[in-house]
């Protein structure tokens, strides 16, 4: 009788054992996966902040009238269409710091920006068309911003002529 319950002790002591080493792990790799999730997420960004540059460079040499589909897929964070200052941003909060904090990095023609904010980065990706283009929303000079949704948002660029030598681009959803 003594056996059984010195048995059932032990199962019971190994079991704990078990469960604070797989917690304790877990501690340990859930914040470097959370990590490596937020960097895949500004990567993609990056990639479609770059897709829709190239976007804006193949409708001005084709001409006016000329427009384009862009499948825009966001997980996490906002993308903002700034018409009225030709600017195209992306901003999204993370834990772990992407860039220097407080230092602009130009990142092929994106400028990446890392603001410490308590436990949290806000990291913000900038495409400048200011000067060269006249970016529009809707024809609108206004702030639009686009956030995460289940699927993927289809975004028309358009190339709507010029105005005093400037190009207008036209963004919709």
């Amino acid at each position: 009788m003594k056996k059984e319950g010195q048995i059932w002790i032990e199962t019971l002591i190994y079991t704990l054992i078990a469960l604070v080493m797989i917690g304790l792990v877990l501690s340990f790799a859930t914040p470097k996966i959370e990590e490596m999730q937020d960097r895949a997420i500004i990567g993609q960004s990056i990639d479609v902040l770059k897709k829709i540059d190239s976007t804006v460079l193949s409708l001005d040499e084709g001409g006016a009238g000329n427009k384009r589909e862009i499948k825009l897929e966001i997980k996490k964070g906002t993308l903002f269409i700034d018409s009225a200052s030709d600017l195209i941003y992306f901003e999204i909060d993370i834990k772990s710091e992407y860039s220097q904090p407080g230092k602009e990095i130009d990142f092929g023609g994106i400028k990446i920006y890392t603001l410490q904010k308590g436990e949290f980065n806000k990291v913000t990706l900038t495409s400048n068309y200011s000067g060269m283009y006249d970016i529009t929303y809707n024809g609108e000079e206004e702030l639009r911003s686009i956030t995460k949704a289940p699927s993927p948002y289809n975004l028309f660029i358009s190339h709507n002529g010029k105005n005093a030598g400037t190009t207008i681009i036209d963004i919709t959803i």
